[in-house]
């Protein structure tokens, strides 16, 4: 793979020279039609790898000075409307395989938690805590994604990454360190496979069960509307000592509801309705309202009961477009 330093960090992505890869390379290529709240302005570079030995070639032969943004498939992310200034890289078809091994499934980091949770309840296999998460496989390893009461590192087995020094690596859970909606995965690293166990279970029953849950979520959520899922974590609890703990009992739709703060609006961005602790772009909101909103929201609960609000939702790129 030929190779020449970039030049200009910060000026016109036209002007800077990076690897050749197999795969998609494309410059000031918008974001906001890859978000599921289309809001968001370009990448100075989108790199789509053909495979994980493309993607490896990419990272080792580009200068470490260029920023690496890892994106999924933009389900609970903002990009700001001034765009990233990196090169950001989404994971497509050579990166979505599902394979059943025994007890065991193996997800490429671009499958959808939705069609894992359902391969593998074919297979009998218990994942169905997936089944209404947003997103793929490699941000639920990254986020700790979970959902009623089961989380990503219930089942986690190990993942593949690689290293924003080009290497492949595995990861163990130890290595991740799992936490509520949190990971230590290094910056820059990007993960490409997963492996997960689950119990076994009767595939009938599994569907069953997953039926079920998209009712429930369909019924209280607002999945018709242009959101990023949760827009907050769950504050944590506070024991009888007065100590904060994690279970997360108190939930942040309550806490903004007490604020006074369901279906407030700013510009085209509303708190939802229908379950206020969704961010909702009603038709013309732009990355400034919708997080404009969310800062709103976390004043006026920390104002209303001194419990601070943290962000679920990924918030990434500059708030004032590039100047070339």
């Amino acid at each position: 793979m030929p190779f020449t330093r970039p030049l200009l960090w910060g000026k016109s992505p036209s002007m800077t020279t990076l690897p050749t890869p197999r795969g998609r390379l494309t410059p000031d290529r918008p974001l906001n039609d890859l978000t599921w709240l289309r809001v968001g302005g370009p990448a100075d570079w989108l790199f789509q790898p053909a495979d994980e030995a493309d993607l490896a070639d990419f990272l080792r032969e580009l200068d470490p000075a260029m920023p690496v943004f890892p994106m999924g498939v933009g389900s609970n992310l903002i990009v700001r409307d001034g765009g990233i200034r990196a090169v950001v890289i989404r994971l497509g078809r050579g990166f979505n395989g599902i394979e059943v091994q025994g007890d065991r499934v193996i997800a490429g980091a671009a499958a959808l938690d939705a069609h894992v949770a359902k391969k593998a309840a074919e297979a009998g296999i218990d994942l169905t805590f997936l089944r209404t998460i947003p997103g793929a496989i490699g941000g639920a390893v990254r986020m700790n994604a979970g959902c009623y009461g089961s989380y990503t590192a219930d089942h986690f087995v190990e993942a593949r990454a690689v290293t924003r020094t080009g290497e492949v690596v595995t990861l163990s859970a130890r290595d991740l360190n799992f936490r509520y909606r949190q990971t230590d995965l290094p910056e820059g690293w990007v993960i490409t496979q997963a492996t997960f166990r689950g119990d076994r279970g009767d595939p009938d029953e599994l569907s069953a069960r997953m039926t079920a849950q998209l009712k429930k979520r369909d019924e209280t959520q607002p999945t018709k509307d242009r959101t990023a899922g949760s827009t907050f974590r769950n504050p944590a609890g506070f024991s009888s000592t007065g100590r904060a703990d994690d279970t997360h009992d108190l939930k942040a739709w309550k806490v903004i509801d007490d604020a006074g703060m369901r279906g407030a609006m700013r510009g085209g961005a509303q708190m939802s309705p229908k379950h206020s602790n969704f961010l909702v772009n009603t038709g013309d909101a732009t990355a400034a309202d919708l997080e404009g909103l969310g800062e709103d929201v976390r004043k006026r609960v920390f104002q209303n009961s001194g419990i601070e609000l943290h962000w679920e939702i990924m918030r990434v790129g500059e708030t004032t477009p590039r100047r070339d």
